[in-house]
């Protein structure tokens, strides 16, 4: 199969978008801490009854924390990514070396956004915040995998970004502007990005054998299994979070109820939404039917 994306184009299309680090956050472009920051279908806190409405908007900004840190710490591992894939392009397709240069540019620059962005809120919200990580150590764990295996994941990470924006945040007039704003110009970039990531797992994936792609796609999900088992952590951190910035008390039913909801809120956010991604499937479907099958058999289990 081929895709109707080229690197002229796209190239074309990332270059009319520009946007600055300091133009979207500090000084007076402050978060809104009277808002929710992120859409009930990711943050899932109106059915924990047994929280306050202020603690569920605490939770629910707290999940909005998460949700820039993780994006920024697996762009921790995609810059190294590309920039590996682009340097074999160092002759060549001048078109495909620009784009993927100009990718790796773009996804540094949301590093330092969402970085500048964590920052910002922990000034603001006066509580801290344990994440997991070191962002380093899951990079290596991660780009220890087939490069096809982690093209996979950085491609439904780049869709599901795009679906996350354009058909929840940027319609939804009850959340924060500012952060509506964040997630707003990492859009526009993403959406060349997602293009780009189809074109390299086409790359990659063009000449090998059955076999070869079958354990791709193991690997594929042996990454999405560790990356579930940070969210789960993730969502102890942002338990004990809440507890500290807000005094609540839940019992240990409660707080076991709120870890299974919020666990299977991320697993939603972060792998289901991009698993079920149309144009994820599409491009499993053009490597085999039955690669798209076994992914379309597991998703619902993170949905």
């Amino acid at each position: 199969m081929t895709f109707q994306f080229n690197f002229k184009d796209t190239l074309a299309a990332s270059e009319r978008v520009h946007w600055r680090v300091e133009d979207l956050i500090g000084g007076d472009k402050a978060l809104d801490f009277s808002r929710p920051f992120l859409p009930e279908i990711f943050a899932r806190t109106d059915g924990l009854d047994f929280l306050s409405a202020h603690e569920r908007l605490v939770l629910n900004q707290l999940r909005g924390h998460n949700y820039l840190y993780l994006f920024g710490l697996v762009e921790e591992f995609i810059l190294p990514f590309v920039l590996d894939h682009a340097r074999p392009q160092l002759v060549g397709d001048m078109y495909r070396l620009r784009a993927f240069l100009q990718f790796a540019t773009e996804e540094a620059k949301h590093i330092h956004l969402f970085q500048s962005f964590r920052q910002d809120f922990l000034d603001r919200f006066g509580t801290s915040v344990d994440v997991i990580g070191p962002p380093e150590a899951i990079a290596q764990a991660v780009l220890a995998n087939d490069p096809l295996s982690v093209a996979l994941v950085i491609l439904q990470l780049e869709w599901m970004t795009q679906a996350h924006y354009v058909g929840s945040v940027r319609d939804d007039r009850g959340l924060c502007p500012q952060f509506k704003s964040l997630l707003k110009h990492h859009w526009m970039e993403e959406a060349q990005h997602a293009k780009l990531d189809t074109l390299m797992v086409e790359a990659l994936a063009e000449g090998r054998n059955a076999a070869s792609l079958s354990e791709a796609v193991d690997g594929y999900l042996r990454i999405g299994a560790m990356l579930d088992g940070e969210l789960k952590q993730q969502v102890e951190f942002d338990l004990d979070a809440l507890q500290k910035a807000t005094g609540c008390l839940m019992s240990d039913e409660e707080r076991a109820r709120a870890a299974e909801v919020q666990h299977q809120a991320m697993r939603w956010t972060f792998l289901g939404s991009g698993m079920t991604h149309p144009n994820f499937l599409a491009s499993l479907e053009a490597m085999g039917p039955e690669l798209r099958a076994r992914i379309e058999a597991v998703a619902p289990a993170f949905c």
